[in-house]
C-alpha cells in the first residue's frame, strides 16, 4: 500500500519526481531541493537501496570486522594471547544489519531536512510527467528520473535458492558460517567476500574464467592481491569456468573446466554466485511511453542522462555506464543540474575519471587507462612503479605489500592512470585522480610536501619515478 511519509510536504505535482531512493535516487532528490526544484522520491523498499541495504554498506561493515578478528594474530606478537574460538558470526552479522539501518534512517533524515517528499510505494511511468502507484494513486512531474539500479544476475543451472547457492544479497543475511565456501566470479564483490570468508576461518575456492581475478584492473597491481590470497589460503583458480551444479544433502557439487578444457570437480558446503547484475528496467512503464532500451534491458541516455522521450531521465544501473553507487550519484547531480537550468560542469561522467574500489585487504583502486590497455591502443607512455614498502609508514604498521603505479603520456606528461593496491588503496587514489580532474603534471605532484610518514608518500614517489629519480627506492 503506498503511503505519503516523513513530512506531509506532499502534493500531486513535482518538478521532479524520483524513482528509485539508493545512493542516485536521493542524491538527485537533494540536489533537486537545493536547486529550488519541488521534488519527491519513490521508493517500494527502504530507503538508501541496495547500495546501503544490501551491497556497499553492509558489505564494509563485514569487511571491519574480518579486519579486527584477522588482526587478533597479531597480538601474539606482543605476548598477547587471545582466544578466537568464540566467535558469534550471528552478531558479525547483526553489526551490518544495524550499520545500514542507521544510515538509511539517516537518509530519510536527509530528504525530510531539505523538504524532499519521501513516497512509499512501487511506481510505474503512465504518460508524459504522470506516475501511478500500486494503491491507485497518481503522481505528476515535469520531470521524472528513473534510478531503479540493478540485482545479481542468474545463469540458468546456478539459480539462487540462498540456502545453498546464495546471491550477494544472501551472503549478507547468512547468520551463519559454512565450514567451506566456492565463489564463482573474481569480481569485486568476489574478491572481498573471499577475503571476508577466509579471514573468519572459511576454506575458500574462487574461480574466475579470465586470466586474472578482477579482469577489469591493472595486472601488475591484481597480482599483489592475488599472491596475497594464495598466501593466506585461498584456492585461486583463474581462467576456469563453471559447467555444472549438483545441490546434494549437505553440499554443492560443481563441476568446472580449466584452459585446457580438463574437468575440475569441486565440492563446497555452499556456492556464492555472482556473475553480474541486470537491470531493473521492467514493469516500469518505459517501454509502452516510447523509451528505448537495449537489447539487454539499459537504458541509453544523452550527455545529461536524458533518454529518447522528453522529460525522463535515467541514472545509475540502469545505464550502460559503469555500475558504481559513486556514478550513480553524480549522475543524479548532472540529471538535476540540467532539468534547473543550470550548465553541469561535466557531460555526462567521464569514465576516465571514474574510480574504482576493491575493500578486501590489501585494498585496490585505480582509474584511467589500465597499462594493457595503453598497449593496445599503441599509445606512448612512462610507467613508474613504486613498492608501498618504500614508504616507512608501511613497514611501520606491518602492512608492507603494495605498490602505486602510474602512466603518463611519453610526449605530453598528462596522467593517463594510475593504480594502487595496498593498505589504505581505497583512500589513496584521490590525490591521483584530483591530479587527473585538475590536469597536473608528475612534477606537481612529485615536488609537493608530503607528510612523514605517511603511506601517501608512496603516490610522491611513484610520481618522481616517472623522470627516474625516485629517492626510496
Amino acid at each position: 500500500m503506498a503511503s505519503l511519509l516523513e513530512n506531509n510536504l506532499m502534493t500531486d505535482q513535482y518538478d521532479v519526481a524520483v524513482i528509485g531512493a539508493g545512493p542516485g535516487g536521493y542524491v538527485a532528490g537533494i540536489r533537486a531541493a537545493q536547486l529550488g526544484l519541488k521534488a519527491c522520491v519513490i521508493e517500494k523498499d527502504k530507503p538508501g537501496g541496495v547500495c546501503l541495504n544490501w551491497g556497499c554498506i553492509p558489505s564494509k561493515s563485514l569487511i571491519h570486522q574480518a579486519e579486527l578478528f584477522h588482526s587478533l594474530r597479531e597480538m601474539e606478537g606482543v605476548g598477547v594471547t587471545v582466544d578466537r574460538t568464540k566467535l558469534n558470526y550471528k552478531k558479525v552479522q547483526g553489526k551490518s544489519r544495524d550499520a545500514t539501518k542507521a544510515l538509511s534512517s539517516g537518509v530519510a533524515g536527509l530528504l525530510r531536512k531539505n523538504k524532499v517528499g519521501l513516497v512509499k510505494g512501487t511506481a510505474k511511468i503512465a504518460g508524459k510527467g504522470l506516475i501511478s502507484l500500486d494503491d491507485g494513486k497518481q503522481i505528476k512531474a515535469r520531470n521524472i528520473l528513473v534510478a531503479t539500479g540493478s540485482r545479481a544476475l542468474q545463469i540458468p543451472g546456478f539459480e539462487f535458492d540462498e540456502k545453498q547457492v546464495l546471491s550477494s544479497d544472501g551472503i549478507l543475511a547468512m547468520t551463519e558460517l559454512p565450514k567451506s565456501l566456492l565463489i564463482l566470479g573474481a569480481g569485486a564483490i568476489g574478491c572481498e567476500f573471499a577475503y571476508v570468508m577466509n579471514a573468519f576461518g572459511v576454506e575458500v575456492t574462487l574461480v574466475e574464467m579470465a586470466e586474472h581475478i578482477l579482469p577489469w584492473e591493472d595486472y601488475e597491481a591484481v597480482a599483489v592481491l592475488d599472491k596475497s590470497f594464495r598466501d593466506v589460503g585461498i584456492q585461486v583458480l583463474t581462467g576456469t569456468r563453471a559447467k555444472q551444479m549438483q545441490r546434494l544433502d549437505d553440499s554443492v557439487q560443481v563441476t568446472l573446466e580449466d584452459s585446457s578444457g580438463a574437468p575440475i570437480e569441486v565440492t563446497a558446503e555452499k556456492v556464492l554466485a555472482v556473475f553480474g547484475r541486470v537491470p531493473n528496467t521492467e514493469n516500469l512503464g518505459l517501454r509502452e511511453i516510447g523509451v528505448k532500451l537495449d537489447e539487454r534491458g539499459y537504458v541509453p541516455v544523452g550527455d545529461y542522462c536524458q533518454t529518447n522521450i522528453p522529460g525522463i531521465f535515467a541514472i545509475g544501473d540502469i545505464t550502460p555506464t559503469p555500475a558504481l553507487a559513486h556514478v550513480a550519484s553524480k549522475e543524479g547531480e548532472i540529471a538535476i543540474e540540467y532539468m534547473a537550468g543550470h550548465t553541469p560542469m561535466y557531460k555526462g561522467v567521464e569514465p576516465e575519471l571514474v574510480p574504482s574500489a576493491i575493500y578486501s585487504e590489501p585494498q585496490l583502486a585505480g582509474f584511467g587507462l589500465r597499462e594493457d590497455q595503453a598497449k593496445d591502443k599503441g599509445v606512448k607512455f612512462k610507467k613508474s612503479v613504486f613498492p608501498l614498502r618504500g614508504a616507512g609508514k608501511s613497514i611501520a604498521v606491518g602492512k608492507p605489500e603494495g605498490l602505486a603505479k602510474v602512466l603518463t603520456d611519453r610526449d605530453t606528461g598528462e596522467l593517463l592512470g594510475a593504480h594502487v593496491v595496498g593498505h589504505n588503496a581505497t583512500e589513496l587514489i584521490h590525490e591521483l585522480l584530483l591530479g587527473k580532474s585538475s590536469e597536473l603534471l608528475p612534477a606537481d605532484i612529485a615536488e609537493m610536501i608530503h607528510a612523514h610518514p605517511t603511506l601517501s608518500e608512496a603516490v610522491m614517489e611513484a610520481m618522481r619515478g616517472i623522470d627516474g629519480k625516485p629517492i626510496h627506492m
